[in-house]
């Protein structure tokens, strides 16, 4: 069973029309994740898989939702017991340990304000998260690098009360130690509890320019992800759905947990620490047979060049992708070898998917889809004029509803940025896009990130897919160099696949084949040959480095 339905006046649709025009959310006065979902379903259908946990050395657990509400119930008493209550800010750097399901959960129930970080940060990074938010608990795991990380942090962070980590360490608490001691039974007042218009998690944003920014979400927010999940992912009620992602992105959310969960499906969590390898992944598809999956471009990049020939991906029966635009070329390889269309979707942080290629649809290479209905998305010119029509360019922008799903409630403690988000009257996502006759969206780019050359207008993505189709390429990035000429002309930084050497003949060959894939104005007037891409801890290029270059 689901409990999508309680939320929807309508579940199924016949086509993407009919599921543009009568998706319709019921009236939702009160709705909190811990009580409405997990604990509902461990009363309703106390064996219920909710999640399949494994990592790189041979442990497994599986999770029912019983198991999950009882032991989320044990890290609430262990967050009251070391007086973490309502709207104090819990930060977590667990990678992907399943104990984040437990603390989520626990701060759902209790109202605590849950930060999800990656384990990647530094120093620096966790100072300014706790002191920026006055976190009060922190959960890391127990990595040498990571506690030594937290360890130098903590002298600078006045607000942290207690550290909690997966085993023992010293100057932290043994997290499972203290929940062997807590009851599973969590008596709490209704005044104790959240409402459903508070503050319930906030992500800092990767910061590709300035510092991250604090996106604050309301209790509401996981309603949202039923369209990231059930339209979207097409995730199966009892199945077993598989987002690559650790739980300090956004991606988490998106993928491995709120819309899931609300659409009946268990989630699978594979736990690695270190560097990504592709045929560690690939068997565990047919091992455990994951039937929907979603990783960002870079993930299928890697897949795609193992003989995925020699791989079993029957049970699967719907692949997605987000994070960046997808190249055709990877998406022509993967169903080529597997069968499937990967259908792309596009978000943000602080949103749930704002279009994607729906399950009534099939992927369409290099496009990110049509709109979700419960964003009334328009695009905008550089006057904030909407732009009507088909075949027209503008910034992706949400038109403010009364009403409001899966959209940040405000930047937490920044009323100035809040307000130029939202004092338009709409919500502008910063991205490009050109929507044709269809009503379906191409991704463009950054609006940073636009080249303007000789007149044109150049979005880095449409390069980039014409490179990635070069044998020679392995990853690239397009960016504007000065030209006292032209303004601007288009420079490709490449990393090279094995096998090939930087050359003039390889890089006019290159040229040449960017002339005859895409219109000739575009092609790489520069070329740059190197052995890695600036990139955010969230694996996003950092475009704005290569230019300052």
């Amino acid at each position: 069973m689901y409990l999508i339905d309680r939320y929807l006046e309508k579940v199924d649709f016949d086509n993407y029309q009919d599921f543009s025009a009568n998706l319709k959310y019921k009236p939702v006065s009160t709705f909190n994740f811990g009580y409405d979902v997990v604990d509902e379903y461990a009363r309703l259908t106390p064996n219920k898989r909710a999640l399949v946990w494994c990592n790189n050395l041979g442990e497994e657990h599986s999770f029912t939702f019983t198991d999950i509400s009882r032991l989320s119930n044990k890290v609430a008493n262990v967050l009251l017991k070391h007086g973490i209550k309502k709207g104090d800010f819990v930060m977590t750097m667990l990678n992907r340990r399943y104990e984040y399901y437990l603390v989520n959960v626990a701060c759902c129930k209790i109202g605590a304000i849950l930060i999800p970080a990656t384990y990647l940060l530094t120093v620096k990074d966790i100072a300014y998260r706790i002191n920026n938010a006055g976190v009060k608990a922190l959960f890391c795991i127990n990595e040498k690098e990571v506690i030594d990380y937290v360890n130098e942090a903590r002298p600078k962070c006045d607000t942290l009360k207690c550290a909690f980590t997966i085993g023992q360490a010293e100057d932290f608490i043994d997290l499972h130690e203290e929940m062997d001691k807590a009851s599973d039974i969590l008596t709490l007042s209704e005044d104790e509890k959240p409402k459903m218009t508070d503050t319930m998690l906030v992500y800092f944003t990767s910061g590709t320019t300035g510092y991250p920014k604090m996106v604050a979400h309301n209790f509401k927010y996981p309603l949202g992800h039923i369209m990231t999940a059930y339209y979207w992912h097409a995730v199966v009620d009892d199945g077993l759905h598989f987002t690559m992602a650790e739980t300090g992105w956004a991606k988490f959310s998106w993928g491995k947990l709120y819309g899931q969960w609300l659409a009946g499906s268990a989630v699978f969590c594979y736990d690695y620490y270190g560097k990504f390898t592709p045929t560690d992944v690939l068997p565990l598809i047919a091992k455990y047979k994951i039937t929907t999956f979603c990783a960002p471009p870079t993930i299928y990049r890697f897949l795609i060049r193992e003989n995925l020939d020699n791989y079993d991906f029957s049970s699967l029966v719907s692949c997605t992708t987000a994070g960046e635009a997808l190249n055709a070329e990877v998406f022509r390889l993967f169903k080529e070898h597997t069968g499937i269309e990967i259908r792309e979707g596009f978000g943000q942080t602080e949103s749930a998917v704002i279009t994607a290629n729906f399950r009534f649809d099939k992927g369409n290479p290099g496009s990110c889809g049509k709109a979700t209905p419960i964003y009334d998305l328009v695009l905008l010119d550089d006057n904030d004029m909407e732009l009507e029509g088909a075949n027209v360019e503008g910034e992706m922008c949400i038109r403010l509803r009364k009403e409001q799903f899966g959209l940040l409630a405000g930047y937490y403690n920044d009323p100035e940025r809040t307000e130029a988000a939202f004092g338009t009257g709409y919500y502008h996502t910063g991205d490009l896009a050109m929507r044709d006759e269809t009503g379906t969206y191409w991704f463009v780019g950054r609006k940073d990130d636009i080249i303007k050359s000789s007149g044109y207008r150049i979005g880095p993505f449409e390069v980039e897919s014409a490179l990635m189709e070069h044998p020679a390429v392995l990853e690239c990035a397009i960016t504007g160099a000065p030209d006292p000429i032209r303004g601007q002309v288009v420079k490709a930084t490449i990393i090279l696949n094995k096998g090939y050497t930087p050359s003039d003949e390889l890089t006019k060959d290159i040229q040449n084949h960017v002339k005859h894939a895409t219109a000739p104005y575009k092609y790489p007037r520069i070329v740059e040959y190197v052995t890695e891409l600036p990139k955010t801890i969230s694996g996003k290029i950092m475009r704005k480095d290569i230019r300052k270059k």
